[in-house]
């Protein structure tokens, strides 16, 4: 069955890679349809009792609950209490705790558990559990620094949930639960291709080829496609692309360079193809991002 996917949201024609934000939840019934998206979800019970269904199975939380979504887990949120309730909402990127596109086999294996669609790690922490930690309190902070956009906000905001992260990593490894066992494949498929990875960060604005980095990784040209495909959810060429218009996103913000110039130094041959492969990822045009960063940077 195909269920819809959320994409990232835009907000006064900005994108962000986090979200935080009380849902109030008024009556019994279905919240949200089922659906997903690439951002890795927490849940943070305060009102009122709730079931999240995960690829099919079916999961409560109440007040003082937190419920771990994975990026691209198919969920739907129903509401158990005549009168609805409250919880958190607190979505992230990957990017904001890891860049795959940047980080070795090695450091994904923290990450793998919760960007992987069938991962079977725990999926509600029980309010017993956190209570006494530091996790509701740096909730509330999370939703206080998103609202008020005090100056150095985001950086607060990565900080805060990379701490968040980390206690959850520690809280699994404390339980002695082992992911490795579903995850020994990919990680393997990943060091295998660490070479590629490597090449385009240094080479990224010259002509790259499947096919050469195929040789690179010693593999054939159908399997490297394949490998690659399957674990970047991407193509090669697409892969390149994005490592392009990142380094575009540098330029833009830390150079006086123009559209144009930045355009062929990151490897591009046509200005027009680069303005619309950027307004394709980031949902705006080269010159509106240098723009709107200019306008945040100055608040």
């Amino acid at each position: 069955m195909n269920y819809p996917e959320q994409k990232r949201e835009i907000i006064n024609g900005i994108t962000y890679n986090y979200l935080c934000h009380i849902e109030n939840v008024v009556k019994e019934g279905n919240v949200f349809p089922a659906h997903y998206h690439n951002y890795i979800e927490i849940l943070y019970g305060i009102s009122g009792t709730y079931e999240v269904i995960l690829n099919g199975k079916c999961y409560k939380f109440t007040d003082g609950d937190l419920v771990l979504i994975n990026s691209k887990e198919v969920h739907q949120i129903n509401s158990c209490c005549q009168k609805g309730g409250q919880y958190i909402v607190l979505r992230f990127e990957p990017e904001v705790i890891y860049n795959s596109m940047f980080y070795n086999h090695l450091q994904l294996k923290y990450v793998f558990p919760f960007i992987l669609e069938n991962s079977e790690h725990q999926k509600v922490i029980k309010k017993a559990t956190i209570e006494s930690t530091f996790i509701p309190n740096l909730l509330y902070e999370i939703l206080k620094e998103f609202q008020m956009e005090a100056y150095g906000y985001e950086l607060a905001i990565q900080n805060h949930i990379g701490r968040i992260f980390l206690w959850i990593l520690r809280y699994f490894h404390q339980a002695n639960v082992d992911f490795m066992h579903s995850l020994l494949t990919n990680m393997s498929s990943f060091k295998c291709l660490q070479p590629s990875f490597d090449y385009v960060l240094e080479h990224f604005n010259e002509d790259l080829k499947a096919t050469d980095m195929a040789a690179l990784c010693n593999m054939s040209s159908s399997y490297f496609s394949r490998t690659f495909n399957e674990q970047m959810h991407m193509n090669f060429n697409e892969y390149v692309n994005y490592i392009r218009i990142t380094e575009a996103e540098k330029l833009l913000i830390s150079t006086t360079m123009n559209i144009t110039e930045i355009a062929n130094a990151v490897g591009f041959n046509t200005t027009s193809y680069f303005i619309k492969l950027f307004k394709s990822y980031k949902n705006i045009s080269p010159k509106q991002f240098r723009k709107e960063f200019i306008i945040t940077f100055d608040k």
